[in-house]
């Protein structure tokens, strides 16, 4: 039996939308082998598929597939620490798992280019699935076959916080608040601040983050389905983070702060419970530059 280790993932990261992603501290362990049936367990309490339906087994499968090779079944044991649809890359993780650890299996027939773009065309985008393999901040590009793709491993003084909700918000939903058009005004808005958000993070001009991650496409249409929304931004703000947005499609709100503000994750613990949001949680994580990895 395998062993793999996969990470959270932020995408967007504001103006970013469906092209900029980064790995994180937080990971969910998966246990695989190959298995005359299905057998899907979780060590914790989090309900997972245990049939065919599991994201883990059917993206494994697929690998067995495209090889030509038969597949009887997997036994998949599953830790989950990353909360399921709060817009941290629960799925990703999952779709990882299973093409790394059934591409592990198979003596790695595919190369990691092969299986960033196999997973972006399970996923849709590869904002979350790319940065979850390679670790890093990734900018990508997927045009429905290839994706495009720049790592960039980033030795930063940074944290990034998460305040995470205590309620679920699908991508599905998520994205049915979004407008067909935009106008060229706020898309040059977007480009400007994406493109400032990548630059300012790895030269360190972390003054520029409030701006980069101002967004026009996504954060707008999406703001109110999250309670609190603009009283934790302006929470955050006022202790000192750099920039705030929302965690892929949400509902996690995202804070990058200075490692040395060693008390925001306390301070901001307080605001939210002042605010009647006990049920949130907040997590503290640092940039992953590995990405998903095999621990044998």
């Amino acid at each position: 039996m395998i062993t793999l280790q996969i990470p959270a993932t932020s995408a967007n990261l504001g103006a970013g939308f469906d092209s900029l992603g980064l790995a994180l501290s937080m990971y969910n362990q998966v246990e695989m082998e190959e298995y005359d049936g299905i057998s899907i367990q979780s060590t914790d309490d989090v309900a997972v598929p245990q049939d065919e339906t599991n994201l883990i087994y059917t993206s494994a499968k697929r690998i067995y597939d495209l090889c030509g090779k038969p597949f009887k079944g997997l036994k998949i044991v599953q830790t989950n620490r990353i909360p399921m649809t709060r817009g941290l890359g629960s799925s990703s993780a999952c779709i990882i798992a299973g093409i790394l650890g059934a591409n592990h299996m198979l003596g790695n027939p595919f190369t990691p280019d092969d299986l960033v773009n196999m997973a972006a065309y399970i996923e849709g985008h590869p904002d979350n699935t790319t940065p979850a393999l390679m670790g890093g901040i990734v900018t990508a590009v997927f045009d429905t076959q290839k994706v495009y793709w720049v790592k960039q491993e980033v030795d930063s003084h940074l944290k990034f916080v998460a305040m995470i909700p205590d309620f679920e918000l699908s991508t599905e939903l998520a994205r049915k608040r979004l407008p067909a058009q935009v106008s060229h005004k706020d898309a040059v808005f977007n480009l400007s601040r994406a493109a400032l958000f990548s630059a300012s993070l790895l030269s360190g001009k972390y003054e520029n983050l409030k701006v980069a991650t101002c967004d026009r496409l996504h954060q707008p249409y999406r703001k109110d389905l999250i309670k609190g929304y603009a009283d934790v931004v302006q929470a955050a703000y006022r202790l000192d983070a750099y920039g705030v947005y929302i965690s892929g499609a949400g509902p996690t709100i995202m804070a990058i702060v200075d490692e040395k503000n060693t008390l925001f994750p306390l301070q901001i613990r307080h605001q939210l419970d002042a605010l009647g949001l006990q049920g949130w949680r907040v997590e503290e994580m640092h940039i992953d530059n590995q990405g998903a990895r095999v621990m044998e």
